[in-house]
């Protein structure tokens, strides 16, 4: 399946005649009152890797070098983007729309968290709804204009990943992973499915890699020894970070002020966006 697509930002009027449109049809509009130029997901192929805590950084980081940004929270069941945030109110709506709540660091968010009663009510839907709640976050956000687009995608090659790689215009992925022995099998399913979707993977980011000591600086594989290296190459694709379990990261993201923290060990991830 194709996914050819300029780098022009993307609008209902600009994506009609589209050959990219024409051959998945089941790419569904953009709010008219939205122009984004791009699209990134950030996946996972299980859960607890910190999938989130990437998604953010990246976002803070292309933030700080200003882009316009956005974050559309796609874990319907287990969001935590708001949170991080510290966003709590809930996103206002009328008849033309939903308008995302901006984080203190201009980074709009949308999660359904922002649409509950209390960020404590759980999601207790089926898959085809959690699925349709995501096309919603795109057609009836109200976005502006946009540079970066990032989409945390629950874990695993489910529903919502296939509804967002099958009814986004998602330019490319990053695969987040984790130092464990079974992170050859997991990241492999996620980057095979990509592969199967036609939507070209970027790289991928170890997450938890090692923990450094606070008197000698020395590293500790917590996890064991990564393999992520040699993953990567069998894959023919980059490594572009990874970043070492840090206290005040886990601190940021539990107060509701990750918005400050800038992560220096995605540098290169930064680049292959950019």
């Amino acid at each position: 399946m194709s996914r050819e697509c300029s780098n022009s930002s993307c609008s209902k009027e600009s994506c009609e005649g589209c050959q990219s449109r024409e051959q998945n049809s089941f790419l569904v509009d953009l709010n008219e009152q939205s122009s984004i130029k791009h699209v990134i997901g950030v996946v996972s192929g299980k859960g607890g890797v910190g999938k989130s805590m990437v998604t953010a950084s990246l976002a803070n980081a292309m933030a700080a070098e200003g882009y316009k940004v956005g974050i559309l929270d796609a874990d319907i069941t287990g969001p935590s983007i708001a949170r991080m945030y510290g966003l709590t109110r809930a996103a206002a709506a009328d008849e033309t729309g939903i308008v995302p709540p901006v984080s203190a660091n201009g980074i709009k968010v949308m999660s359904v968290n922002l649409l509950l009663p209390t960020e404590e009510e759980p999601v207790v839907w089926r898959g085809p709804v959690i699925a349709n709640m995501v096309k919603q976050f795109w057609t009836d956000v109200i976005w502006g204009d946009l540079d970066y687009l990032f989409v945390d995608m629950p874990p695993g090659t489910g529903d919502v990943p296939l509804t967002v790689f099958q009814s986004l215009p998602v330019e490319g992925i990053v695969i987040v992973s984790s130092p464990q022995d079974l992170v050859r099998m997991i990241v492999t399913k996620a980057f095979n499915m990509a592969g199967m979707m036609g939507i070209p993977v970027f790289g991928i980011v170890e997450n938890y890699s090692y923990i450094e000591c606070p008197d000698c600086g020395k590293q500790i594989s917590v996890f064991g020894e990564s393999h992520i290296d040699e993953i990567a190459e069998a894959l023919h694709t980059e490594v572009l970070g990874k970043v070492p379990i840090r206290r005040e990261y886990a601190l940021a993201a539990d107060t509701g002020t990750f918005g400050a923290i800038i992560n220096n060990y995605l540098v290169e991830a930064v680049k292959a966006l950019q």
